[in-house]
């Protein structure tokens, strides 16, 4: 297993593996140089921490604050963790969630599950991840490299990768990178013939527009099969967020119908952890869309 990992910069953190392992949340950053101006995304009231952006303009989603357990600045962000009220322990980079302990495993599973569920036997693959929550670096299996992600896609071996998931921030500052054509067209040579990808892909209720974009620049490189899936977070702007799943020529991928299902007996006999949100009928609803949402992305 080859782990990449980037302090949340915006790149992009790449693995491959024998396994199935998860990744870590997106968000934004709580500021934002844009011509010249500081634009503050996170805030501390006496007892609660709200959290807005210039991506959702007009809402904050504040978490009440039980006990402060860290505050500090690494090399590369502001950290806080405090206990919540009401989603267990909280890990914000720059004033910007991106971990709950009880609320989210929605996204890390899906983010996962949804394109290695969609191929038979993945031996090797390559993710983005915030280094905090990653586990299972003392595997021997494992090597792990810190540095720039997006760098790691453009210089990876053509053809190496069954699958490359994306857990990426939003597409703001360095991230935005992330959300264009010359990076899928990275990902896309870094693949294997039928090779799969997942990214993250913003939310249907607020980046509509966004997500259009995106679509149009994955059906530009990819030329398999290209489709949106969303999940619900409840610590998620909107509460909800999306994937981009592709796939490269070659052997058909069919992402709304997995290859590989997951089931109890399945979890027990391979001593993998329990997984609390996905499952074979989740991965099969995650592809439909509310009817606005299909309209439009169509």
């Amino acid at each position: 297993m080859e782990v990449l990992s980037t302090p949340s910069n915006g790149a992009v953190n790449g693995h491959k593996s024998n396994g199935v392992t998860h990744g870590g949340h997106h968000n934004c950053t709580a500021s934002h140089h844009e011509n010249g101006g500081r634009k503050e995304f996170g805030s501390i009231k006496p007892g609660w921490f709200s959290e807005f952006s210039q991506m959702w303009p007009g809402e904050a989603f504040s978490l009440k604050i039980e006990n402060l357990l860290f505050k500090g600045k690494s090399d590369y962000q502001d950290v806080m963790l405090f206990e919540s009220a009401t989603y267990g322990k909280v890990l914000t980079l720059d004033g910007a969630i991106q971990h709950t302990e009880n609320g989210g495993f929605p996204y890390t599973e899906m983010i996962v599950h949804l394109p290695l569920g969609s191929i038979p036997n993945p031996t090797k693959v390559s993710r983005q991840f915030f280094p905090y929550l990653a586990a299972g670096f003392e595997d021997p299996r494992v090597t792990l490299h810190i540095g720039d992600g997006a760098e790691f896609v453009r210089g990876a071996e053509k053809g190496y990768y069954d699958a490359i998931i994306v857990d990426s921030s939003d597409p703001i500052g360095p991230a935005k990178e992330l959300f264009e054509r010359a990076f899928f067209e990275a990902v896309w040579r870094a693949l294997r013939p039928g090779g799969v990808v997942c990214t993250q892909a913003e939310s249907i209720w607020l980046h509509m527009h966004f997500i259009k974009h995106i679509i149009a620049n994955c059906r530009q490189v990819f030329k398999g099969s290209v489709n949106y899936a969303w999940t619900t977070v409840p610590t998620y702007p909107s509460g909800v967020i999306g994937y981009m799943l592709c796939s490269t020529e070659g052997p058909k991928v069919d992402f709304k119908n997995p290859v590989n299902p997951v089931d109890k007996h399945h979890l027990k006999s391979n001593n993998a952890p329990p997984l609390k949100y996905y499952n074979s009928e989740i991965h099969k609803a995650a592809f439909t869309l509310p009817s606005f949402a299909a309209e439009l992305l169509e």
